[in-house]
């Protein structure tokens, strides 16, 4: 004999608060079942960002080339750190634009979530999306620049021709992408805990973009010890010597140089995944 009371619905998952953290595996699936809308809004946005300007998105590609021009100027013809380096220009506008690109992701990465935080106080999904977006949104917008970055390798003094090498250049920038995709997270969780954060992250970018050898070659000024190892380790310096080896002297970069920047990748994709889903349940909070 039944009662007159409605029973409660048998189900093989436990309740869960709204923006709880689930178990990590079901994380990663709840984000990869949004990839379509992720990518859909990261594209709608891409070439948005100037569109009230008069020139509209030329600046994607205008920024970093008047910045090459810049340093080409301060650098190359009055402080003379092109003494020594084949294809200055060349040199520097790889150094220029592929290095603007992970301090975008860092500078977008760590105030992204307090931008959102309508979305996370109202809607529960894996935050993970909102940073992702920003990687994803970078990227696409990585397109012109980098046709662009092909188009002055080319046209510029003395120039460089297209060789096999350039090949190769795709698996350096995928590697680059998961290194940002990495260190977006960890920012994206500190800027989320501490919104002061970013003009510390924005400092330490600027230092950063001063000691990977984006301008000069870093033999010349550091030629042994402890801070040549250091300097050359960096994960962005690595980046872009390997780029300027495919794609300006048609060189095959060095096995260790392969070797290091896939474990720079890996392990700083690996470890900002954790420490992000680590303070799921603190995205959003008043």
């Amino acid at each position: 004999m039944t009662s007159g009371h409605p029973t409660a619905p048998e189900t093989d998952r436990p309740l869960r608060p709204v923006g709880g953290r689930p178990p990590l595996l079901d994380y990663l699936e709840q984000t990869w079942r949004r990839r379509h809308f992720i990518y859909a809004d990261s594209k709608a946005r891409a070439f948005s960002g100037h569109r009230d300007m008069l020139l509209g998105n030329v600046w994607l590609i205008g920024v970093p080339a008047l910045q090459a021009l810049v340093f080409f100027i301060i650098f190359g013809l009055i402080l003379k750190t092109s003494r020594g380096i084949e294809n200055f220009p060349g040199f520097l506008v790889i150094g220029i634009f592929l290095f603007q690109f992970t301090m975008t992701c860092l500078n977008q990465g760590v105030q992204c979530l307090q931008q959102a935080r309508g979305l996370t106080t109202a809607f529960s999904f894996p935050r993970m999306a909102i940073p992702l977006s920003v990687i994803t949104r970078e990227t696409l917008s990585m397109i012109p620049v980098l046709t662009t970055l092909a188009i002055l390798l080319l046209i510029l003094p003395p120039g460089t021709e297209i060789t096999w090498t350039w090949l190769l250049f795709p698996l350096v920038f995928v590697l680059q992408i998961i290194f940002n995709f990495g260190l977006t997270l960890y920012v994206a969780r500190l800027g989320a805990t501490v919104p002061d954060v970013r003009h510390a992250v924005s400092f330490l970018a600027r230092f950063w973009f001063y000691t990977s050898g984006v301008f000069f070659a870093v033999e010349r000024f550091v030629s042994e010890g402890f801070w040549l190892a250091v300097m050359q380790n960096n994960p962005m310096f690595i980046v872009l010597d390997m780029s300027r080896d495919l794609l300006l002297y048609d060189t095959l970069p060095e096995g260790r140089s392969w070797v290091m920047l896939t474990v720079w990748a890996l392990i700083t994709a690996t470890l900002g995944l954790w420490y992000f889903w680590q303070g799921e349940e603190t995205y959003g909070q008043e």
